[in-house]
């Protein structure tokens, strides 16, 4: 027996509207070798639940060469990066609702609410209704689980607003500082300071405010509630210049995975490689690698504490592709890959995403990005390509 999700109107009448983006832009994405997927229904099969962890780690700008070049670098080969070794992956598309080339705002949404939107937009049925859309985030903690947000960008920044915030436009970073603050509530945000986000405003809605990787790492995380990480002025530095005394990305998700994990209904956390993306908006293939294998560090951080703790989902993807990279020649261990870039934006190709733990036999073949949120939700599809 099964019970079928019923899906709800502006959900229809978005997935429409990208239906026919997706057709219209199908010579586009096709220039930068991305498909097109067929769109899979998601239930809820009888006796399946939600899984009792649920991770989720996005590089943003991390398409498939990057994670190449990274592994090229880091082992000599590609292929051996921590979460290419996860038993189930696929590839997903990134296109929005109005561009078949995505931003963060609308790909970050699309995968935290299952709607494609417009560029832009932050977790509102744009094109819809314009009404706020329930994140994964929102659905976890109504069910009783903690929830966090960490990344290595602004704190405010599209990716993680998408999440635990609901504007027309990404820009709106004071108003989506203060939905964390005093709507949505997540116990842990650790990310960059300013942008919105302050210790003043942090205390006074009952979080405990920390600002260099020496507090973090004080914290008694057995008995803090809700902290919020607030680590300089703007996105931290790139690994490959210096962190100084702020934290690297896997320190703050050993934190944060120690402060949730003390909910006995579970935890639900986003982990963002966000600065993965800045570099290749410079072309910089240096900082681009030790983003994403600072990156590829934090999943295995992630997989240690998910060994000791059963019941656990980590999903790991992208939003989209930043630079248009081709990595052309292996130069071997140790050495930078000879690589070409095509952009100094997004492109339209297809991302790669890896599964590990209950549920992750969903990933396989091309998913849309959307549907990634029924994924996380412990959801499995009846149709597919």
């Amino acid at each position: 027996m099964m019970k079928s999700l019923q899906r709800d109107r502006r959900y229809r009448v978005a997935l429409f509207t990208s239906f026919c983006v997706a057709c219209a832009s199908c010579v586009a994405a096709s220039s930068t070798g991305s498909t097109i997927a067929q769109s899979r229904v998601w239930t809820t099969h009888e006796g399946k639940q939600a899984p009792k962890n649920v991770i989720l780690l996005i590089g943003d700008g991390m398409g498939p060469e990057q994670v190449k070049a990274a592994g090229m670098y880091a082992h000599g080969t590609p292929g051996k990066l921590s979460f290419e070794q996860f038993p189930h992956q696929g590839e997903v598309t990134t296109y929005s609702a109005n561009n078949s080339i995505t931003d963060s705002a609308a790909g970050g949404t699309a995968i935290a609410t299952g709607v494609k939107v417009n560029n832009g937009v932050i977790s509102m049925a744009i094109p819809g209704d314009g009404q706020p859309l329930k994140t994964v985030l929102e659905k976890y903690q109504a069910a009783g689980k903690s929830a966090g947000l960490v990344t290595t960008t602004e704190m405010t920044h599209a990716t993680p607003a998408a999440f635990a915030a609901h504007q027309q436009g990404r820009s709106q970073q004071a108003e989506i500082a203060q939905q964390y603050l005093n709507t949505t509530r997540p116990e842990v945000l650790f990310g960059g300071g300013g942008a919105g986000m302050s210790p003043k405003a942090a205390k006074s809605a009952g979080y405990t405010v920390v600002i260099n990787r020496q507090q973090m790492q004080a914290l008694d995380t057995e008995t803090v509630t809700r902290v919020s990480g607030q680590f300089g002025q703007g996105h931290l530095p790139y690994e490959s210049d210096g962190v100084g005394d702020l934290p690297h990305l896997r320190e703050m998700a050993k934190t944060a995975l120690n402060i949730l994990d003390n909910d006995p209904d579970g935890l639900f956390l986003m982990i963002e490689g966000g600065r993965i993306d800045h570099a290749g908006h410079e072309n910089h293939l240096q900082r681009n690698v030790m983003e994403t294998l600072q990156f590829a560090e934090t999943v295995a951080e992630v997989f240690k504490w998910a060994e000791n703790n059963p019941d656990t989902l980590i999903i790991v993807t992208a939003d989209h592709e930043t630079g248009g990279l081709k990595v052309l020649k292996n130069n071997g261990q140790g050495q930078f890959p000879q690589v070409s870039w095509s952009s100094h934006d997004h492109t339209g190709a297809n991302v790669g995403i890896y599964g590990w733990g209950p549920n992750s036999d969903q990933v396989s073949g091309t998913m849309e990005n959307t549907d990634v949120f029924y994924l996380l939700l412990g959801q499995q599809y009846v149709t597919g390509d």
